[in-house]
């Protein structure tokens, strides 16, 4: 291997959409559904989805779900039904599966209160919440929890008890350049607080049909390589910047500063944008192969040097992380 070659990470990872159900309404989103058509995950689906991760040599869970589900007039008759009493309590018995598979849990739960976020911390590796914008947005008028302030709130939050976190910006859902420059500068300043920011999406808009967005035009390549290139003058050199490669061609945003292209999957589609498959692993090699493409785990080696990850992960980080901090070749199942 070239020494000068540059590392660049991803992860392989599951998509567990813990439930649907969510009191945003924004104008981009497909995942959201009525009470009527939402779900619980099943615990036999996730025990299904765990398997299938395992024998395909992910590492990481990434457990997903709307926000505030339990604010959503029939969300308790869709617990009931599944034989569920209450929600955190679940997706800690979810974390606590993932585990006894050999995959480390990322929790993107939305906005939680701190008891909530202090029950998952000790089984999740790593948690997230993507930022957006900082901008008041017509695509958010009926999203409540989208408020930059809630949301910067929760990431200080997560910083303060000390959570690697990752999370990231959209482009094309009617910011502008500035309000991007704004929002990487607000996630800066959490960092250089707290330093628990591991990395920062950029993510492009992928315009889908029956949204209030779907004809909106997608985002030239030109303006998203200028929010990489910001996103790498303005953050620290420790917080990754990642790029995912089935929404847009990563070559021109590695050229830009980007380091990371996040979890792909060998298992289960991008629940957000399920029409954007993931490039398969091999091939990604070989159309990188001038860069040391390096597997990672969800939490990031100078937060496992640090001990932040939860603690019923440890076992299994030590046991899945090479002397890098970076995934062994080593396997549960």
């Amino acid at each position: 291997m070239n020494s000068k070659m540059k590392t660049l990470t991803y992860s392989k990872n599951i998509f567990l959409p813990v439930t649907n159900l969510c009191r945003n309404r924004c104008g981009y989103c497909s995942f959201r559904k009525e009470p009527k058509d939402a779900h619980l995950l099943s615990r036999s689906k996730a025990l299904h989805l765990l398997e299938q991760g395992a024998l395909c040599g992910c590492s990481e869970a990434l457990f997903t779900m709307g926000e505030s589900p339990g604010s959503v007039l029939g969300f308790e008759s869709i617990l009931a039904n599944a034989g569920v009493a209450d929600l955190m309590d679940y997706l800690v018995e979810l974390c606590e599966l993932a585990l006894e598979f050999g995959l480390l849990p990322h929790s993107n739960a939305g906005l939680l209160g701190e008891e909530d976020l202090r029950r998952l911390q000790p089984y999740n590796a790593s948690m997230g919440l993507m930022l957006e914008t900082t901008a008041r947005l017509d695509a958010h008028a009926q999203s409540p929890g989208k408020r930059p302030d809630l949301r910067l709130q929760y990431m200080a939050l997560a910083g303060r008890l000390r959570i690697p976190f990752t999370t990231g910006i959209m482009v094309g859902i009617g910011e502008s350049q500035q309000d991007r420059i704004d929002a990487l500068r607000k996630i800066a300043h959490l960092h250089s607080v707290f330093g628990h920011i591991q990395e920062v999406i950029i993510q492009p808009l992928d315009p889908k049909s029956g949204t209030a967005l779907e004809n909106a035009p997608r985002p030239e390549i030109m303006d998203i390589r200028r929010t990489v290139e910001a996103a790498r003058e303005i953050l620290p050199p420790d917080v990754a910047i990642q790029v995912p490669p089935n929404l847009v061609d990563p070559r021109p945003m590695l050229a830009a500063g980007a380091t990371d292209l996040g979890g792909i999957s060998p298992v289960t589609v991008d629940g957000i944008n399920p029409d954007r498959p993931w490039p398969d692993e091999v091939e990604l090699h070989h159309r990188l192969s001038d860069y040391n493409l390096r597997e990672r785990l969800p939490v990031y080696p100078r937060f496992i040097a640090m001990g932040w990850h939860g603690h019923e992960t440890r076992w299994l980080v030590d046991f899945l992380a090479d002397e890098d901090g970076l995934r062994a070749k080593k396997y549960i199942f």
